[in-house]
């Protein structure tokens, strides 16, 4: 099995799109990107691909959701800190998305959330690694 991920996201303007995560510092991979797709490069081994409506419409036969409505996904990011969460949401909502939540504090970890320009939902969060640490942890469902 691949280690590989790509989220496959629609956008209603794929450039608006590209514009706002370029703002949050995130690159682009033109290998994978043309007027209908950019490969958006999270690590070396996770991506969102933004696509054009009618582009994401070929990949499948049923409807779109309205995201502004319904959420259907939330994508979740680390940060480094506390501090780094809040700096983030603020930079999303100085670039057009919007703080869709309160912070907050569960257990170990530290969250709040935005919506990007296309109602796409994003969880940013920190994660006390120290505490995390004494947690027995989850086997691979693949090897």
């Amino acid at each position: 099995m691949g280690s590989k991920i790509f989220i496959n996201l629609p956008s209603k303007d794929l450039q608006r799109t590209t514009r706002f995560f370029s703002k949050l510092g995130y690159k682009f991979n033109p290998q994978f990107s043309d007027e209908n797709a950019q490969c958006m490069i999270i690590t070396d081994d996770i991506y969102v691909m933004f696509l054009t409506e009618p582009f994401f419409r070929s990949f499948t036969n049923k409807d779109l959701p309205d995201t502004f409505n319904t959420t259907g996904a939330i994508y979740a990011l680390q940060a480094d800190s506390r501090e780094s969460v809040d700096d983030f949401i603020q930079k999303c909502v100085t670039e057009g998305g919007i703080d869709v939540s309160q912070p907050q504090t569960v257990d170990f970890m530290y969250t709040r959330s935005f919506e990007d320009p296309d109602g796409h939902r994003w969880e940013v969060f920190w994660m006390d690694e120290t505490r995390v640490a004494n947690e027995p942890k989850a086997q691979p469902a693949f090897k």
